[in-house]
């Protein structure tokens, strides 16, 4: 969706979901490989898994801390919305107890900042940017240079040099306005096609239309010259699954971190969407592989909008609660086995204000629960299993 849902809506609405994906479904395992229903994420999800009852853990309770001289948590956060934070007082005072970092979700695309060619509009995003900062929460940035959530003017950008001089002006302008107060962005979102050939098969855009590939370099550039000290992310989805076209995506993505690396384009990171399927199994070696050479790159790796798509999951609850667990930790227990991850972030935080149902509405009717608190803001073993990788080195 353009305004409130994750990026991989509008590929999933253009028919993602459809041809390409059948020969690739995989069944998926009720248990991970290393049983991550070990420890409070045991207690939690048999006892969900057997009552097929809610746990019933507050969502404000007391979080649990690292013992004397832990290791220091990866940090947990939540995309956010600016009208349910100022509407939804549970709402809000559930991200204050569970969140150290917040995205806003649609509130820094260029369709709400940008309405007019000639119109900045930072309402939105400075109530996000308040509320962080009265409750000690930091913010990330999303995003700058995508194909999605553009205003209908950018499609009158007639030639490169109008559209280079949009670019820069709105990256400039946004980045040097949130300069400290946004420690990190993802700059460019989503540039490679559904099935890449190689780096050079870029997602059709006004910018990639205008400029080629260009546009990357520009977009990186610009934004590392309006905040020196900001951590630029290249965000991308769909390289953890099994199936070729998975396959093909890792490896055009390498291809294009080590082209820019190779020319200097200042770049500190790959954001790993994580929209889980529960249907597509996690290709743990494939996975592993493109982590160690994007660490080789001295890349660092963020998990940025992780979710768990449960529509084709059994309905009751108990049980679907406990597969979504296992479906994250299976992803999870990869990622972290080669690489910590400088931020855990869902794509929100309670399955009350979540993009899912938009398009995997399920047909029993139930609603959908892909987040780690559920509609009442209590507590899910999806959290459990956060928790438990947040701690490991």
């Amino acid at each position: 969706m353009h305004r409130n849902g994750p990026d991989i809506a509008v590929i999933l609405a253009s028919g993602l979901a459809g041809a390409d994906r059948q020969g690739e479904i995989m069944s998926i395992k009720a248990h991970s490989r290393r049983d991550f229903l070990a420890g409070t994420a045991s207690a939690m999800a048999l006892t969900v898994f057997g009552t097929g009852e809610l746990s019933g853990v507050s969502a404000f309770a007391t979080p649990s801390m690292p013992s004397a001289g832990a290791t220091k948590l990866v940090p947990y956060g939540a995309a956010v919305r600016s009208d349910a934070l100022a509407a939804d007082p549970s709402y809000r005072d559930a991200v204050i107890a569970n969140c150290q970092m917040v995205v806003p979700e649609s509130e820094l695309k260029w369709l709400e900042l940008r309405p007019t060619q000639n119109e900045y509009r930072f309402e939105k995003a400075d109530a996000i940017i308040d509320f962080a900062r009265q409750n000690g929460i930091e913010v990330r940035g999303h995003t700058l240079a995508w194909y999605g959530a553009l205003p209908p003017w950018t499609e009158s950008i007639a030639t490169r040099a109008e559209a280079e001089r949009e670019l820069t002006d709105h990256i400039g302008t946004v980045v040097s306005r949130y300069r400290g107060a946004i420690p990190s962005w993802d700059v460019i979102n989503e540039p490679l096609v559904d099935w890449p050939e190689s780096a050079a098969s870029l997602r059709p855009s006004i910018w990639a239309r205008r400029l080629g590939a260009d546009y990357l370099k520009i977009a990186l550039e610009t934004a590392a010259a309006a905040d020196p000290d900001a951590k630029l992310v290249l965000n991308e989805y769909d390289v953890e699954f099994t199936g070729p076209r998975f396959a093909a995506r890792r490896k055009a993505l390498i291809q294009l971190l080590r082209s820019l690396r190779d020319r200097d384009v200042p770049l500190h990171a790959v954001g790993l969407q994580a929209h889980l399927f529960a249907d597509r199994a996690i290709d743990r070696d494939g996975l592993q592989v493109f982590l160690a050479e994007i660490k080789a790159l001295k890349l660092d790796v963020w998990v940025t909008e992780l979710d768990v798509i449960d529509y084709e999951l059994p309905g009751k609850i108990g049980e679907r609660d406990a597969l979504v667990a296992g479906v994250a930790s299976r992803f999870l227990e990869a990622v972290c086995e080669v690489v910590r991850p400088k931020a855990i972030l869902t794509w929100g935080l309670s399955d009350r204000y979540t993009w899912v149902p938009t398009y995997f509405k399920r047909r029993d009717g139930m609603p959908n629960r892909p987040l780690p608190l559920d509609a009442e803001l209590k507590r899910k073993p999806l959290f459990d299993v956060i928790d438990e990788f947040r701690r490991e080195v």
